[in-house]
């Protein structure tokens, strides 16, 4: 009879957790709070309890930093080929369907034309979901053009990046857009075109090597991931230990390779501020 009772019970409880539909919940990695997801992205994916800032995927970027009705996006039809006829574990082919089948983008970049606090702007986010965030060939066109039209246009750029860094199913062609991307950013440069770059969790690779590190301002999340290698590797290349927090956006401001280090909350008012002052309408 006892057996009989805990069975029923073990059902009651069964059916319970099946009526919670999966996601409902999330538990914060930092702190572990068990946190309800349709508040946690109200609160943009920062935790309520801890403030650890979560990934958050590009569309919500674009809602966070574009005023209201002047987001227009370009170039969203491009598409990765497999210039090597790529396969590991999985081809590339596949690969590449399947992280457009889970995002809904054809890439790990969007690019568009916005209005942040009205100052016009051409805005590029990346996507660590597609592929890592990874660049391969395609990533690198789009974000050149999406220099080219800040340059044609005389608009700030702002870049958010969120990436692993170079994408190897490309080999070399990949590795070639960090040359074409920090080529880009010189002539926007000459041309004395604002270039506000966003680092957020995680910038690594080539990304880092590259235009992420490249802006006139260069601000991060907090506790982002930033850094060429990984931990490990240079903890076993150098065979010593790292400092408390090496590789995080506070240890790099300390450095001095970050400039600021926002909130997520606060990111378009700082974008505002110094868009202000690089267009010259500072007092």
């Amino acid at each position: 009879m006892t057996k009989w009772f805990k069975r029923e019970k073990d059902n009651l409880q069964s059916a319970q957790k099946r009526d919670v539909p999966e996601g409902v919940w999330i538990k914060c990695p930092a702190c572990e709070a068990v946190l309800y997801s349709r508040k946690l992205e109200r609160n943009w994916h920062v935790c309520p309890e801890c403030g650890h800032h979560m990934r958050m995927e590009a569309p919500r970027y674009i809602d966070l930093l574009a005023d209201h009705g002047t987001w227009s996006e370009f170039n969203e039809q491009l598409k990765s080929l497999d210039p090597l006829g790529f396969k590991d574990s999985k081809r590339y082919v596949d690969r590449v369907a399947g992280s457009m089948k889970k995002t809904g983008r054809n890439e790990a970049v969007t690019t568009g034309t916005c209005a942040i606090d009205r100052h016009p702007v051409v805005l590029a986010v990346m996507d660590f979901k597609f592929l890592g965030g990874s660049v391969g060939s395609v990533v690198g066109e789009k974000i050149a053009r999406a220099i080219d039209r800040s340059l044609e246009l005389k608009h700030g750029l702002v870049i958010v990046s969120c990436s692993g860094g170079m994408r190897m199913q490309e080999g070399i062609i990949s590795l070639m857009q960090m040359a074409k991307t920090s080529a880009r950013l010189t002539r926007l440069a000459d041309a004395k075109v604002p270039f506000i770059s966003v680092l957020t969790d995680p910038t690594t690779g080539g990304t880092t090597a590259s235009f992420s590190m490249l802006g006139d301002v260069n601000i991060a999340e907090p506790g982002a991931l930033i850094g060429f290698a990984g931990p490990r590797v240079i903890k076993q290349t150098i065979g010593q230990d790292l400092p408390e927090g090496f590789q995080r956006s506070e240890f790099l401001l300390d450095t001095g390779f970050l400039d600021q280090v926002v909130p997520r909350r606060e990111l378009k008012s700082r974008i505002s501020e110094f868009l202000t002052w690089m267009n010259g309408r500072g007092s």
